[in-house]
């Protein structure tokens, strides 16, 4: 089974307003177990799995700051959750499909944007967010 397809932690209600909220807000769990600075990234779903990228690639601060616990806390659509944030760069299956909801999600945007964070290296950052 593919994570695309994964069972998932989820709530239905949860992945639908995640889905449709613009925006993701981020803070990562720091060493000591303080979150960090809140950052707002483009978030998409892919099945009943949600998804984030650095479009900056693996140098931002923000994403660097998700390597030393793979924890974090976030809020979109009026969800907020704290999760457990997994690297899913290695899948190009998953890479593939997250590719695609980037871009039918926010196609509407100039298209060197969309072509950002569609990118080879924005793609070595893609995580899945799964509630804790």
């Amino acid at each position: 089974m593919t994570s695309t397809s994964a069972p998932s932690a989820w709530t239905s209600q949860e992945l639908d307003s995640i889905e449709r909220a613009e925006e993701l807000e981020i803070a990562s769990v720091r060493r000591g177990g303080e979150l960090g600075s809140r950052r707002t990234i483009w978030v998409v779903r892919v099945g009943d799995a949600i998804y984030v990228r650095s479009v900056n690639g693996p140098g931002s601060d923000w994403y660097r700051g998700t390597r030393a616990r793979q924890e974090g806390r976030i809020q979109a659509g009026g969800v907020r959750k704290d999760v457990t944030i997994v690297d899913a760069a290695a899948d190009n299956t998953v890479n593939d499909a997250v590719d695609a909801a980037y871009r039918t999600k926010y196609g509407h945007y100039a298209a060197y944007i969309v072509k950002a964070i569609a990118s080879a290296e924005a793609s070595s950052t893609t995580m899945r967010l799964e509630p804790r």
